[in-house]
């Protein structure tokens, strides 16, 4: 996907351009770029200018909160259904946290002054559209808080399991222990000893950094029940691909 123009396919890959209609798609083709999200990647860091945003069609980014005593922490997750670089839609051009890439794959790139003219087209549903995406992010950042708080790592392992598996749309992908035990806020050997009893009970495999989700109903029954709820939230705001017209609804109120 690298490289060369965006089709309209490469758009639509990406749930929140998606829901736009046909129109400001078809202006918003040119301003974007295919590029690849490689593992580790960083996007943007603390106390500089966020310069681009990225729309992933496939993969995972984390928004990394970064402590100056103790480890880095997850504080959200951004795939398929979103983007990243979202305080320069609120006007932030400095923020505060880390985006890094936690599972590699791809996205449409677009220059964050292009991304500040097209808010500013009057009647643009782009407006819209980033207001409903930013209600989503501020219900994720609450469940997180308060799933890790509340819930057991066994059960929030298997949600961000899954919720990755839903945005590669594979059931295997790459994951290091190091990067799950950042998701997670818990100690590496906490992660293997999580990942080996789900990999006992037949939920997952995990060998040599990759995942493959065996028994996805049996992984569902392991998660909390934040994973369902977080992905109600993503799928009636951003519909995945394949949702009939009929059960599409704009967020702005339109078709």
């Amino acid at each position: 996907m690298a490289g060369g123009a965006v089709s309209r396919q490469d758009l639509r890959a990406n749930r929140l351009l998606a829901t736009l209609p046909e129109a400001e798609q078809e202006r918003l083709l040119p301003q974007l770029k295919p590029v690849e999200l490689a593992l580790s990647e960083v996007l943007y860091r603390p106390g500089e200018r966020i310069d681009a945003l990225w729309f992933p069609t496939r993969g995972v980014c984390s928004i990394i909160a970064e402590l100056e005593a103790g480890p880095d922490v997850e504080v959200a997750t951004v795939g398929d259904e979103g983007l990243v670089g979202l305080p320069v839609f609120l006007g932030i051009g400095i923020p505060t946290e880390r985006a890094i890439v936690q599972v590699s794959g791809w996205a449409l790139r677009m220059d964050a002054d292009l991304f500040r003219h097209e808010l500013a087209v009057v009647d643009g549903a782009l407006q819209q559209v980033m207001q409903h995406y930013t209600q989503t992010m501020f219900t994720q950042l609450a469940r997180n808080a308060a799933c890790n708080r509340s819930h057991r790592t066994r059960e929030r392992c298997a949600r961000w399991l899954l919720m990755t598996a839903d945005r590669m749309h594979s059931d295997e992908f790459e994951l290091t222990q190091k990067f799950l035990a950042q998701m997670l806020a818990v100690r590496r050997s906490s992660v293997s000893e999580v990942a080996g009893e789900l990999a006992d009970e037949g939920c997952i495999s995990y060998r040599r950094g990759i995942i493959t989700v065996l028994d996805r109903e049996r992984l569902e029954a392991r998660a909390c029940g934040c994973y369902r709820a977080l992905r109600e939230v993503i799928d009636t705001a951003f519909p995945p691909a394949g949702t009939p017209p009929e059960l599409r609804r704009a967020p702005w109120g339109g078709g």
